[in-house]
């Protein structure tokens, strides 16, 4: 889906603990690719219509990741995840494993179930 060299924007909800936490741990595993200008992370929060174009609101980008890549096509939830992986050190095997043709469609199930109680517990916490 992207390789190492290409460019990704992740969108993502800063105001979500455990998202900003998991995105945290990831930039910092990345940091060549962010200094580099192929990664980017951003916050929906701050600039809550990035994505409009797409038709993707700010709710739809706290309940689940969201990406540009090089092309300008928009990435959501597991295959962000996917893309990631692909660039993160260490980490291509998880999305050798969870991106394959196969598994594919159980990972995105799961990720969507996950980001829907996530997404729902933020609410009831007011995490916005």
């Amino acid at each position: 889906m992207t390789s190492a060299s290409a460019r990704l924007t992740v969108w993502y909800n800063t105001r979500c603990p455990v998202c900003d936490a998991g995105i945290g741990w990831q930039r910092n595993k990345l940091l060549s690719a962010v200094r580099a200008g192929t990664l980017s992370f951003k916050d929906i929060n701050e600039e809550p219509e990035a994505l409009a174009a797409y038709g993707a609101s700010v709710d739809d980008v706290r309940r689940r990741l969201h990406a540009t890549d090089e092309a300008g096509r928009l990435i959501v939830g597991a295959d962000v995840a996917v893309a990631i992986w692909q660039m993160t050190p260490g980490q291509s095997w998880l999305a050798s494993l969870f991106g394959n043709p196969v598994l594919l469609p159980a990972t995105r199930f799961a990720y969507d179930r996950f980001a829907d109680v996530l997404f729902a517990w933020n609410k009831r916490r007011g995490h916005w």
